[in-house]
């Protein structure tokens, strides 16, 4: 709608001549205020608080910086994000540098952060205050979870620079003491990436197998040399605390020197002021072990020798208190000898009461076993002749059978044997009839002929020999 000459609104926009203000479309305005912003302030410091700091899953970081007064959005870049030498946390008082630039989806203007710092010491101290208690109200320092130092670790496991004077000094002490195996985690103690390194490292200890090619340490150090706080910061990070809280290694904290104080400390098992303090925390003086141990075989000879001495006095004090063998041992020795009069006569007394016992029972005795034998006797003979008669010869003709012998009396079993023999007798259940063996080469023919009975005998018809009938 535009307005005509006198002022009164118009129902349609209409472009005249003159007209110095043309209509913009919203996204030709939103860019002429993003051009602008940005070339105003294309470089921008501004301190403030954090408030709202989240970390998207794309890895963006996106917070509010405020103070008393207003507030402005800012934005924080996955590259960026992951250079920053501290976590950032709500309420930490920092300085953003960046540029300013505006968001036309909403319409609002964000600061594009390239590089962010805590504003000054005061505002680290701060942050670091607030990151201790709130990890102590989680009872990771609190002096129940601490543990004893093992007195002499096989294997001792060192998180710290592999280039610097920390591991040399570290080395140095434990040679002069007692030597022990050593293993080093070499990690930045610095820097960027240093927190990740060393929390990773003393997480990597812990996770060694028993049975690793790697033998697995018994106690941990990590361990930095001196600096500012910013140098020790790594130190103080929440990663770290946490790892060094959750080893299930005995661990020391060697961080700085005796008047820097970093977070780890209160998390480890045991601080030491210098890293040369650690080793001698970490193992005893060999020779003074030796010496200790030879003292300990020493005591331990003296108090067996003198346990010795005074077992042997009060043996002897006793024995002065007892009464003489010979008034001890009277009574037994004369018991003795009383026993060993009397036990021929019992002897001899009980002989012969046991023979008369004998000579009473014995008639009775010998009766019952004869009359035992002969009864086992008769049953045996009779076994004895059943089976005698079931294996006699002349049994099977009972039933039938006949028994072929030569004239000698010799049974034939073989056919061959028969004919060799050539007059047989065969022998019946009734008696025996003499036969001759024909050749079995020329048989004859055989009819079998009806029986006729007669006078209560068998006979054959004429003509028909019987079977046992001889050939002349």
């Amino acid at each position: 709608m535009s307005l005509p000459d006198d002022g009164t609104p118009a129902l349609l926009a209409e472009q005249r001549s003159g007209d110095n203000a043309p209509a913009l479309s919203v996204s030709e305005l939103s860019g002429a205020l993003k051009r602008t912003v940005e070339s105003a302030f294309g470089h921008v410091r501004v301190r403030g608080e954090i408030s709202g700091w989240k970390r998207h899953a794309s890895g963006h970081c996106y917070f509010t910086l405020k103070d008393e007064n207003a507030c402005i959005d800012a934005v924080l870049w996955k590259g960026q994000a992951a250079a920053l030498a501290f976590r950032p946390e709500d309420g930490a008082e920092v300085i953003a540098t960046g540029k300013l630039t505006t968001y036309p989806g909403r319409s609002k203007y964000q600061v594009v952060v390239t590089r962010l710092e805590l504003a000054g010491e005061g505002a680290l101290m701060a942050l670091l205050d607030k990151r201790r208690r709130a990890l102590a109200a989680e009872g990771l320092f609190s002096e129940e979870r601490k543990r004893r130092l093992p007195y002499l670790p096989r294997v001792i496991g060192v998180v710290t620079s592999p280039t610097g004077a920390v591991i040399r000094d570290i080395l140095h002490r434990l040679e002069d003491r007692c030597p022990t195996h050593v293993i080093v985690w070499p990690v930045p103690v610095q820097g960027e990436g240093a927190a990740a390194k060393v929390a990773q490292a003393i997480r990597g200890f812990g996770a060694l197998p028993k049975d690793s090619a790697i033998p697995r340490p018994d106690l941990l150090i990590v361990a930095r040399g001196g600096g500012s706080i910013e140098d020790l910061w790594a130190f103080n990070e929440e990663d770290v605390v946490r790892a060094a809280a959750e080893s299930p290694i005995p661990l020391i904290s060697a961080v700085g020197h005796e008047t820097d104080t970093t977070l780890i400390d209160f998390a480890s098992d045991r601080r030491a002021p210098t890293p040369t303090a650690a080793a001698e925390m970490a193992v005893p003086v060999r020779a003074e072990l030796v010496a200790f141990l030879a003292e300990l075989g020493h005591r331990q000879s003296a108090c067996v020798t003198r346990s010795l001495v005074r077992g042997g006095e009060r043996l002897e004090q006793s024995a002065a208190r007892w009464p003489a063998p010979a008034n001890l041992f009277a009574p037994l020795a004369q018991r003795l000898d009383e026993v060993g009069d009397r036990l021929p006569r019992a002897l001899t007394q009980r002989t012969a009461h046991a023979r008369a016992e004998l000579a009473a029972v014995a008639p009775r005795l010998q009766a019952r076993l004869l009359n035992h034998r002969i009864e086992r006797g008769q049953e045996q003979l009779a076994s004895l002749w059943r089976l005698a008669e079931l294996a006699h010869p002349e049994r099977p003709l009972q039933r039938g059978f006949v028994r072929v012998t030569d004239r000698a009396g010799k049974t034939l079993v073989h056919a061959a044997t028969a004919r060799a023999a050539g007059e047989v007798d065969l022998h019946f259940a009734d008696g025996k009839v003499a036969a001759r063996v024909g050749d079995a080469a020329t048989p004859r023919a055989f009819r079998p002929a009806k029986r006729v009975e007669r006078g209560g005998s068998t006979s054959y018809p004429p003509g028909q020999p019987g079977l046992f009938d001889s050939e002349d």
